[in-house]
């Protein structure tokens, strides 16, 4: 593993996309590729949103550089084309989630094709088991499941795309620990063009990625996790790409449960993610984003220990990370009506005082 190449691939993939944007957003606003402001969305005034394609131009780009020599990558390539043409049209004319649902499937069964499936997993006291026909259910939910729930989270500048870093980044250093060349070379490729976008798209946003970026993003992630996390025979293997991506993956699954048992359809959007109830608890808009961050690069950080743990710390670092998604889940109000037992017994203990109504209004942004 080259670290020169490497560098150089980084640094392609963030010098490309921090040009490139500019002239992204000039070509979103002529097309009418924009996001006006709605009672559901936070910011305000209209803005761009094909920022995505900027983020797929220096991934592009920087991989005809490193020219990644892989089994699967013509297939991983031509998915993560139809992904980001099922984005692009998404922006341009706000898709139905049908036709949003037929280019993910389409793009997971192109991966599939080609061989790459999530065909076993490690459990403590069973050991390795293979999926065997449920392998290919299991990778199309997987792709699909991944690849919507980084879509879910972009609702705060810089969200989707720093917790998406913070992933990848994670799954760079197992990736370099395991000596899995492909996977390394996807990660800092996207990280790049992630950090370049990110000048553009941090708090205040000049440029939302759009669905053309969470999907595209959302995508990659899906894939990389297939190609590295699932092929790892540690303990608990199936539970580490899970604990990198805990955020969106059960912020989504929140969102399901909290939809479902209020009698609202699950695909209907809503105001209670868990971003958008940092900044009703009071939170600054910036602020909320860098909490998330925070919570990404903990479980990140769980996720890495995991990988080589024992038994006994493996259980400990379990309960940490159930600790973490109940506060989570307090956050977001699936807890006993709204109820934060946790979160009120830690405001005592740290003297911090619960935001008031007109508190909460004074920060939303």
């Amino acid at each position: 593993m080259d670290v020169q190449v490497i560098v150089i691939a980084f640094l392609i993939s963030f010098f490309v996309t921090v040009c490139i944007t500019p002239l992204v957003k000039k070509v979103a606003v002529k097309i009418g590729a924009l996001d006006e402001p709605e009672e559901r969305k936070i910011h305000q005034g209209i803005r761009p949103r094909l920022g995505g394609l900027a983020i797929f131009i220096g991934v592009a780009v920087s991989l005809m550089y490193l020219q990644p020599n892989h089994e699967h990558f013509f297939e991983i390539a031509l998915g993560g084309l139809i992904i980001i043409i099922t984005g692009i049209l998404d922006d341009l004319f706000q898709l139905k989630p049908i036709y949003k649902l037929i280019g993910q499937v389409s793009a997971a069964l192109l991966v599939i094709s080609s061989g790459l499936i999530i065909e076993k997993i490690t459990l403590p006291f069973f050991g390795l088991i293979y999926l065997e026909n449920f392998s290919f259910i299991i990778t199309i939910l997987w792709v699909i499941g991944v690849t919507n729930a980084i879509n879910l989270i972009d609702g705060l500048d810089g969200l989707a795309a720093g917790v998406s870093t913070i992933a990848l980044a994670s799954i760079l250093v197992m990736g370099i620990l395991d000596y899995r060349v492909t996977v390394v070379y996807l990660c800092i490729v996207l990280i790049g063009s992630n950090l370049g976008f990110l000048i553009y798209n941090f708090y205040p946003a000049k440029i939302f990625m759009g669905d053309t970026g969470a999907l595209f993003l959302g995508y990659c992630i899906s894939i990389i996790s297939m190609l590295g996390l699932f092929k790892n025979v540690a303990l608990f293997s199936f539970i580490i790409p899970i604990i990198i991506l805990a955020i969106p993956i059960f912020d989504t699954l929140f969102a399901i449960i909290r939809r479902a048992t209020s009698g609202q359809k699950i695909m209907a959007p809503d105001k209670k993610h868990l971003h958008y109830q940092l900044i009703n608890a009071g939170f600054s808009h910036r602020t909320s984003v860098l909490i998330i961050y925070s919570f990404s690069t903990l479980f990140g950080i769980l996720a890495i220990l995991f990988t080589n743990s024992t038994l006994l710390t493996s259980f400990i670092i379990i309960t940490v990370i159930v600790f973490f998604l109940h506060i989570i889940a307090e956050i977001v109000g699936l807890v006993g009506n709204g109820q934060q037992p946790v979160l009120n017994l830690i405001r005592r203990i740290l003297g911090i005082k619960k935001a008031t109504k007109n508190q909460e209004q004074d920060n939303k942004v």
